[in-house]
């Protein structure tokens, strides 16, 4: 069964392009694409896609982040990923707060953002890896716990959970977690789902809160 998906970009050129790279993959049907906030929140909820790509900067109106938090309380159920040009840790921080479920820089490759939609439908939270990186770094900053002290595993997940989330809270993505424990990128990826479900969460950030006690 495909993926559905709706794109939400101002830009027309880069609108069509994500466009295209859905409808032509196998696997991913594109439901719709729209230039502005307004005419997103009227016509999305309708659509019920699976995942929605969310630019930040829609020109006049409503911004991306404001059209996430609009939907969100009006369909719960449907994912969202950022996908824009923006890598300030306001924008991003805002974006995951008003719903967002993942958060991809436009310049990703067309293979690597399909990847993404479908990890993000499997129950993951893709984010670039200079997004997370980010994300953990404030996420550390943030909190009084000293690198040196040891963390309690957390019992609710298995071992090798714990030792993905501990390098999820490093900032790691899947390919490099994958190479540090010496499995699978997929391994990862369904490990992460099973932690997510563990700890009723939903996205790397609140799974990281959760490893940190926040």
């Amino acid at each position: 069964m495909s993926i559905r998906v709706c794109i939400v970009d101002d830009n027309k050129d880069i609108r069509s392009a994500l466009e295209q790279i859905v409808s032509m993959s196998d696997g991913y049907s594109l439901c719709g694409g729209f230039s502005t906030a307004e005419d997103a929140i009227q016509k999305i909820p309708l659509l019920n896609p699976d995942v929605v790509l969310m630019d930040i900067n829609l020109g006049e109106g409503f911004s991306g982040i404001e059209c996430v938090r609009e939907l969100k309380q009006q369909s719960p159920e449907i994912l969202f990923m950022m996908c824009t040009v923006y890598e300030e840790d306001d924008k991003i921080f805002e974006a995951l707060t008003a719903g967002a479920n993942g958060y991809i820089l436009k310049k990703t490759a067309a293979a690597k953002l399909l990847d993404s939609i479908k990890e993000l439908h499997e129950g993951g939270a893709p984010m670039s890896s200079q997004i997370a990186r980010k994300v953990v770094a404030a996420f550390q900053n943030k909190t009084p716990i000293e690198s040196n002290v040891i963390r309690k595993p957390l019992s609710i997940l298995s071992k090798r959970e714990n030792e993905i989330l501990e390098l999820l809270s490093k900032g790691l993505v899947y390919k490099e977690i994958a190479a540090h424990l010496f499995i699978d990128p997929e391994t990862v990826r369904k490990h992460v789902y099973h932690i997510y479900e563990k700890l009723h969460v939903n996205n790397r950030v609140a799974a990281i809160n959760k490893f940190y006690g926040l």
